[in-house]
């Protein structure tokens, strides 16, 4: 395996999670050895909050963050990604964990950060799958992400996947504390953010799976922001009012692929 370049933050936001969170740490480092592991946990009532503690006192890769009460995956990925900057990690992963995102797929994303600064874990490009999800839940994310696509006129094949990986320095660039969105919409955001700041940004299939144990968190207000705040991107960069957040410092260029 190609090594990352500089040590691996694995950020995995939790509400509700207590049957998933164990296996999915496991697996992770099973798959990643070296890897740390932030969970950051909503006040989750049925006790994944004090699970992820008895991980950490038992395993110095883990830690926990514990925020006050359930405020959206964008928010709990943000606090994540600001906890990451305060230490010496280089790359910082999201990753979900209710199973759906197979930590074994986590090597071929890293890699691909030779040539990228953004790595998508995409289900839609040749080699990425979807498995036991209900016909309508893929129609509806094959049709977000190919509204997405040509609403804001990118190659993305999958803006709104949660499995990804970002170099530290796009976070540092990125201005997080302008980022306001929630739920799926966030990772649209977040890529979006990055290609309009010349970041490379590159899709390596993987294999989506739905969650076997616990309930989905979508919703129709989370489809609903979403599709809102990809039309306004859309028309206010096809209206020239978008402006693009250029990185502070020196960034190789290059082109999203996908």
């Amino acid at each position: 395996m190609v090594e990352p370049p500089g040590p691996v933050l694995v950020v995995v936001p939790t509400y509700d999670e207590r049957e998933n969170l164990g296996p999915a740490v496991a697996r992770l480092h099973a798959a990643l050895p070296d890897a740390d592991v932030l969970v950051v946990d909503d006040a989750s009532p049925d006790g994944t909050g004090e699970l992820a503690d008895a991980l950490a006192a038992a395993d110095e890769r883990v830690r926990v963050l514990h925020r006050s009460g359930k405020d959206g995956l964008g928010a709990a990925y943000l606090d994540g990604f600001r906890h990451a900057l305060t230490g010496e990690h280089q790359v910082v992963v999201e990753m979900d964990a209710d199973g759906s995102h197979a930590p074994e797929d986590l090597p071929a994303l890293l890699a691909a950060l030779t040539d990228a600064d953004v790595v998508l874990g995409s289900r839609y490009v040749p080699g990425g799958r979807v498995v036991n999800w209900p016909w309508h839940r893929e129609l509806l994310s094959r049709g977000g992400n190919l509204y997405s696509r040509l609403a804001l006129g990118v190659p993305l094949r999958d803006i709104t996947g949660g499995y990804r990986v970002y170099r530290r320095t796009v976070l540092e660039q990125l201005h997080l504390d302008a980022v306001a969105s929630q739920g799926y919409c966030f990772q649209v955001d977040m890529a979006w953010r990055a290609l309009q700041a010349g970041f490379r940004v590159s899709e390596v299939p993987i294999t989506f799976t739905e969650r076997e144990r616990g309930a989905s968190k979508m919703s129709g207000g989370i489809v609903a922001e979403a599709l809102w705040r990809v039309t306004c991107w859309g028309l206010s960069h096809r209206l020239g009012r978008g402006t693009p957040q250029r990185p502070a410092g020196p960034v190789t260029e290059g082109a999203a692929h996908g």
